[in-house]
């Protein structure tokens, strides 16, 4: 069977750790959109990994695919699993043949492109880590995938199609001063070791293939979107989005499973018990001044990639409304209640205002969600108690007012908790139901 794992909100709720502690008996673990702009932090006892390509599941000595539909640096991924190794693990990860590969052209692009939009209200608060070009060429039929570095004849012809419009795009649109990353054989040569070494480790597949050949052998999949629905090329805040799209239904797209595979399982929304984002657009429950630096501190809200602060804000309930009709959720992950602990209140955003109508959904358009305003309830807060102990004792542990802030999210979006992060560790969750089982 599968189980699908999306971020219901801005990204940053805690997926990493969701894949990590449900993880435990599955046996392969796929990403299947996305790439290095994906970061996730993993506590296992008192080691901390810090992942932004390899899956999550690596931690737990699972086969990790990343599949057709990521977009794979392969410095990044080396990099990743030369240091996974240096600390001590294994890991097994296959790429999929199809996968397009960001190259050094798409990064140099993508942080040229982003400083020219840094005066207007287009500018998308990227990484710079080439996600959004390397989209673009392989939409546009201009990419390099996985399976072409594998042969250097294709790479070659790829590249000396695809580099000179490149260096005409940098050169003479924005003005920059082209270097390595244009330059057709120093490409050439580091890619081609790239295909050199993926070939001597065994780790392209055809991942629709191996992925369906593991189901059909009674394996469990766990299929990991990255970012959050609102920044979803297609669902979400646009422009303000990544380039692919993290909702469910992509999971079957992104892996080569079929719909029909992947729509028996369950898929399980990522909320975090308050909102967060990284980058520019509206945030209707933004928050400010010292409760938000508070939220920020407690929880950690600094982007695993790039190190940004994240803005912060109450949770939005028409959002989670919105991302569980178009993910179809089964089953929620709240995490960092605890961050919460200590204060005297904790306000939700129930629903939005809008040219006197009230609104339970988002907007279709984001100037329209821009327009919208919160409307709050007020929930009692709940004490800074012994997250370890409560873990372990279970659900009917929680401090009576967190309880009842979990049962009104459930209430409201019609779908059952099955896991608590009461903080980082592994130990410190509370697992109410197994979507394996």
């Amino acid at each position: 069977m599968t189980v699908t794992i999306v971020g219901a909100q801005l990204g940053d709720e805690g997926k990493g750790r969701v894949v990590d502690l449900l993880g435990e008996r599955a046996d392969v673990v796929v990403r299947y959109q996305g790439g290095d702009n994906a970061g996730h932090t993993v506590v296992d006892g008192d080691e901390e990994y810090k992942l932004s390509l390899v899956p999550s599941g690596a931690v737990r000595g699972k086969i990790g695919v990343l599949g057709n539909g990521v977009v794979i640096n392969p410095r990044t991924f080396f990099d990743e699993v030369d240091q996974l190794r240096e600390q001590g693990l294994d890991p097994d990860v296959r790429l999929a043949k199809r996968a397009h590969v960001i190259m050094p052209y798409h990064r140099a692009i993508d942080g040229i492109e982003e400083s020219a939009k840094s005066d207007s209200d287009l500018a998308a608060g990227t990484t710079g880590r080439g996600i959004g070009p390397t989209y673009e060429d392989k939409a546009g039929r201009r990419g390099i995938r996985v399976g072409d570095l594998l042969d250097p004849a294709v790479l070659r012809d790829r590249l000396e199609y695809v580099v000179p419009q490149k260096r005409a795009l940098y050169e003479e649109v924005y003005d920059g001063e082209a270097d390595e990353a244009f330059d057709v054989e120093a490409l050439y040569e580091e890619y081609k070791a790239f295909g050199d070494r993926i070939k001597s480790e065994g780790l392209a597949v055809n991942a629709g293939e191996f992925l369906d050949e593991r189901v059909q052998a009674g394996d469990q999949v766990m299929l990991e979107g990255a970012q959050g629905t609102s920044l979803d090329i297609d669902h979400g805040i646009y422009p303000y989005v990544t380039s692919s799209n993290p909702t469910a239904g992509y999971a079957a797209t992104g892996s080569g499973l079929g719909v029909t595979t992947v729509g028996q399982g369950d898929v399980i929304g990522v909320v975090k018990a308050y909102l967060s984002r990284v980058g520019t657009g509206p945030l209707p429950t933004e928050l400010d001044g010292d409760l938000a630096e508070y939220i920020r501190d407690e929880g950690g809200e600094y982007g695993t990639v790039t190190g940004r602060p994240r803005r912060v804000g109450y949770l939005d309930m028409p959002m989670l409304r919105t991302a569980t009709r178009a993910n179809g959720f089964t089953g929620l992950a709240i995490n960092h209640l605890d961050v919460l602990a200590g204060l005297e209140e904790v306000k939700v955003g129930h629903a939005y205002e809008h040219e006197g109508e009230t609104r339970y959904t988002m907007p279709a358009t984001t100037e329209r969600w821009g327009e919208c305003e919160p409307v709050y309830r007020t929930f009692e807060g709940w004490p800074d108690v012994d997250w370890n102990a409560v873990a372990a004792e279970g659900y009917e542990a929680l401090p009576t007012a967190a309880q009842e802030y979990v049962s009104y999210i459930e209430s409201e979006l019609g779908v059952p908790t099955v896991t608590l992060g009461l903080g980082p560790a592994r130990e410190t969750a509370i697992v109410r139901e197994d979507p394996f089982a």
